[in-house]
């Protein structure tokens, strides 16, 4: 089965003479020396990527699921330079597939408990689903429905009665005899015991006729959290067999198994992710990387929040951890600054996130495309500006990120080191005192020169993260625009939001009520343009310093 593929499978070969900019590390430490080893992603990856990702929407196989999917490039012994793919978990139920890199060793020996236990999770699964489609949930909610419009239409007409006979106790008290006024009343409230009566009854039919049902239901329902529990306990068994047995190799030529590379326990599916895959294989075949990059295709699952065709980096919980040992046994590497223009003095790089200004109150950081601002709801998002820096800072865990930027957005992002900081700096926010500059490069021509977008925005809960111009639910949204250059069918931008609403710069370029030309770059509103990242950067920040009462201009050169 043939695994290496040549350059020329998914790009011009000339390109990767040409451009090897990095937008990307893959790091860790390693084990035995503590030396910082690292691996780009590098332009040349992303367009074999690219390449990739057009390959795969050719093929309706690969559209069935979404996952992610991962390229290696690497140097053979002769000099030669090659690439590897790979992708996480299953694809389509197989773990082998020709032309891909197989998974780690560790799986054949467990592979008749995996088949068994697969069949039982699969059983499982058919059973939720048939227990999810009982009829009995539709019947109890029409019935209860129904119940509750004849209890209401009883309320409504018992209101008016009860209304009826106020005004008429307060009529006769004046006109009839003792006598004739205690029969009366006694006759009025005679009605309104029958009406209590009338109203308990129709309860009492409800409770006869619902109460089989939910007693039908509370018991599928019960059995649901129990299937539930026997599927997470067969795959917490499943995973535990696997990575006694899963071996990883380095560089180095060293070798362990999951459990001993992580002890304290480690998250489902560890050991299934590209990255592993990609280098474990290139250790054993004495392949030398050059550069890697991962990205997701497909749709996305509810808790995923993956865009098909974005990159990501390492995932925080899975990936991470076993980078150090993976890289173990490459030469460490030094990696420059980037290039960052601030008016105020330029700190020294940490993590890879470059400090373009920084006091005992405040951090001002040029956040680079790709990475998360603040970390994500789940395992897989935890990589971030802020988790990076509260790792790497001393006073790291009191920073809190005063606000975002879009992880496919590049810029200054600000940071408070400090509680009263952070709340100074918020309400100029909040209160619109904080001048912010954009730069974009629109995937077309615009026709005006400069102007106002004034569209307010709604996110639709159905239909998570994106955002859309919604003149009922919206919240209003204003941003200046002022065109810079023209450049072929692009256009330079200068976007200058008043307002901070997500996506808002995003959408009022590519809605058509707006400039009508998405951003360069931006797949999830309908930018088609094969390019390796969101052409948007948060280029200037202009606010008062807090503490130390003076306005603070800092800038960063956009790097596109």
């Amino acid at each position: 089965m043939e695994i290496m593929h040549s350059l020329s499978d998914f790009i011009d070969c000339d390109f990767a003479i040409s451009d090897s900019s990095c937008s990307y590390w893959y790091e860790g430490r390693c084990p035995q020396s503590g030396d910082r080893l690292r691996l780009p992603r590098t332009s040349i990856s992303e367009a074999i990527a690219h390449g990739l990702m057009q390959q795969l929407a050719n093929k309706d196989y690969y559209s069935r699921e979404g996952k992610m999917y991962g390229i290696l490039l690497v140097e053979l012994p002769n000099g030669e330079q090659g690439v590897l793919k790979a992708f996480s978990g299953l694809l389509n139920g197989c773990t082998v597939v020709e032309g891909w890199v197989p998974p780690i060793p560790g799986r054949d020996e467990v592979a008749l408990e995996e088949a068994r236990t697969l069949a039982q999770l699969d059983a499982i699964k058919q059973e939720i689903l048939t227990l999810k489609q009982l009829t009995e949930h539709q019947q109890y909610q029409t019935l209860f429905d129904e119940f509750e419009q004849q209890l209401q239409a009883m309320s409504d007409r018992h209101r008016h009665c009860k209304h009826q006979r106020q005004e008429k106790r307060q009529q006769i008290c004046n006109l009839l005899t003792p006598e004739a006024l205690t029969i009366a009343l006694e006759q009025l409230d005679e009605e309104s015991r029958q009406q209590g009566i009338e109203r308990r009854q129709l309860k009492r039919q409800q409770n006869a006729v619902l109460q089989p049902l939910q007693q039908l239901i509370a018991a599928t329902d019960a059995r649901i959290s129990e299937l539930k529990q026997q599927r997470k306990e067969l795959s917490r068994q499943l995973q535990a067999q696997m990575h006694a047995t899963y071996s990883l190799t380095n560089f180095s030529g060293r070798s362990r198994s999951l459990q001993q590379l992580m002890p304290g326990g480690f998250p489902t599916g560890t050991g299934d992710c590209c990255a592993p895959k990609l280098l474990h294989y290139a250790a054993t075949h004495n392949l030398k990387p050059l550069a890697m990059a991962e990205f997701w295709w497909g749709a996305s699952s509810l808790n995923q929040d993956k865009i098909e065709g974005e990159f990501y980096g390492a995932c925080a919980e899975r990936c991470q951890p076993l980078m150090g040992f993976l890289l173990s046994g490459l030469k460490p590497v030094s990696i420059p600054n980037r290039n960052i223009h601030t008016t105020s003095p330029i700190s020294p790089t940490k993590g890879e996130i470059p400090i373009i200004y920084e006091d005992e109150w405040l951090i001002a950081v040029n956040k680079p495309a790709g990475l998360l601002s603040v970390p994500g709801r789940y395992r897989d998002r935890q990589d971030s500006v802020l988790s990076r820096l509260r790792h790497l800072l001393a006073d790291g865990m009191a920073l809190a990120s005063v606000h975002r930027l879009d992880q496919e957005t590049s810029g200054i992002l600000l940071l408070a080191r400090d509680r009263q900081t952070h709340r100074q700096l918020s309400q100029q926010f909040q209160q619109r005192q904080v001048h912010k500059v954009y730069e974009a490069i629109l995937s077309g021509a615009v026709r005006v020169e400069q102007g106002v977008i004034d569209l307010p925005l709604w996110g639709d809960p159905e239909n998570r993260p994106e955002q859309k111009v919604d003149w009922q639910h919206g919240k209003p949204s204003l941003t200046h625009f002022q065109v810079m250059a023209r450049q072929g069918d692009y256009t330079r931008v200068e976007f200058t939001p008043l307002t901070g609403r997500t996506h808002q710069l995003r959408v009022h370029a590519a809605d058509v009520r707006g400039l009508g030309v998405t951003i360069l770059g931006d797949r999830l509103y309908g930018c088609c343009a094969v390019t390796s990242r969101l052409h948007l950067h948060a280029r200037e920040l202009r606010f008062e310093h807090p503490q130390l009462e003076k306005s603070l201009h800092l800038q960063a050169i956009t790097p596109f």
